[in-house]
């Protein structure tokens, strides 16, 4: 049963096609990694399928309903977005956009705050203000705030890019754990991390999707080469394959 699905998506910008003609279908519990290299539309499918970009044809579906006929606020509980880049207009605590996000949902409960704080070790920066934060820091109070009402839909733009080794790790791994009750869709730079942490891989190059598979399938796949304009060695380890560029 599919909960989120493209279909048929073109987004242009003047003469500039970032999507070219899209169309993926997404089950309700699905961990997915979306990769491509840069430019490919990795970031601009994922705000179509959110509803922040709209398309300049084609349609998003959020289960049985076009997802432009869905009011704003039935849309903000279903589908949980998470930015590549975010400021807020005022400089709010960490306790304060926990508690906005919780009201998004319908929200004010006091231990599904302090849930979430725990979950990102925010506990003792919930006093702090945004401007105060380290890059790492407000990437995972972002992170709490989208996740605070556990949204039946995650959209997640490269959430582990700011994070340092021990966070990334446990974020990416988080997320794609999210798979087994909800759907959780995450652009994941770092291909090791996406290809042992999901089940299902998006390749995306050029504004199209060109494989989706399951990552074991993917791995091996050379338009993961062609994609990227490189020849990958698989490598194997003891906690599975890594790809490294070859020389030359």
């Amino acid at each position: 049963m599919s909960v989120l699905a493209a279909e048929s998506l073109w987004v242009r910008r003047g003469d500039a096609a970032l999507l070219r003609g899209v169309s993926l279908t997404l089950g309700t519990t699905e961990s997915v990694a979306l990769i491509g290299p840069n430019g490919a539309g990795k970031s601009t499918l994922l705000k179509a399928l959110a509803g922040i970009e709209p398309p300049t044809s084609g349609k998003v579906r959020l289960a049985d309903r076009d997802l432009a006929t869905v009011p704003l606020a039935t849309r903000a509980r279903a589908i949980g977005f998470l930015p590549q880049h975010f400021e807020p207009h005022w400089d709010l605590s960490v306790e304060q956009l926990l508690r906005l996000g919780a009201q998004r949902g319908g929200q004010l409960a006091g231990d599904a705050l302090e849930k979430a704080a725990a979950a990102f070790e925010l506990s003792t920066l919930q006093r702090r203000r945004w401007s105060t934060l380290s890059g790492g820091e407000r990437a995972r109070a972002l992170l709490a705030t989208v996740l605070v009402v556990e949204p039946p839909v995650l959209l997640a733009d490269e959430p582990a890019a700011s994070l340092d080794i021990r966070h990334r790790l446990a974020v990416i791994q988080a997320l794609a754990a999210r798979g087994r009750k909800s759907l959780s869709v995450v652009v994941v730079h770092d291909l090791d991390l996406a290809f042992a942490n999901f089940e299902r891989v998006v390749l995306m190059s050029r504004g199209e999707i060109v494989a989706d598979e399951p990552a074991p399938r993917l791995l091996a796949d050379r338009r993961l080469d062609e994609a990227f304009g490189v020849q990958f060695a698989r490598l194997e380890t003891e906690q599975g394959y890594v790809l490294r560029p070859r020389p030359g």
